[in-house]
């Protein structure tokens, strides 16, 4: 994430908002690594274009660094924004494509079909 707030990027411009995105009740494995951190198994509960809430066992501390990689895609760049009770709120690096994430919510939530690009 940028640290130069005199200049603000376009994902610290939408999270100026109560919320930049809705977010969509999910249930999608993947992984999760924390700077510092062995990577481990996670499960995704929620997922906006802004960012996700995942299982996290292990205490988080927010601002932390981190990456969510999940099924068919490269590691998405993410930041600690609060970690409660073995779950942690992140705010993705830089916004998801909408198209990436109707994606994703197509292949996990069964009502599309799925087509993944080849």
């Amino acid at each position: 994430m940028s640290t130069d707030y005199l200049a603000p990027d376009r994902y610290h411009i939408a999270a100026q908002e109560d919320r930049c995105a809705p977010r969509t009740r999910i249930q999608i494995p993947g992984s999760f690594r924390a700077s510092g951190m062995r990577s481990f198994t996670t499960v995704v509960h929620d997922l906006s274009l802004g960012g996700f809430c995942c299982s996290a066992i292990n205490r988080l501390h927010p601002g932390s660094v981190c990456w969510l990689t999940l099924p068919g895609l490269e590691a998405l760049p993410a930041q600690v924004v609060w970690w409660d009770n073995s779950l942690a709120g992140c705010a993705f690096e830089n916004l998801l494509s909408p198209i990436v994430h109707d994606n994703i919510l197509a292949r996990w939530r069964g009502d599309s079909v799925y087509r993944p690009i080849l």
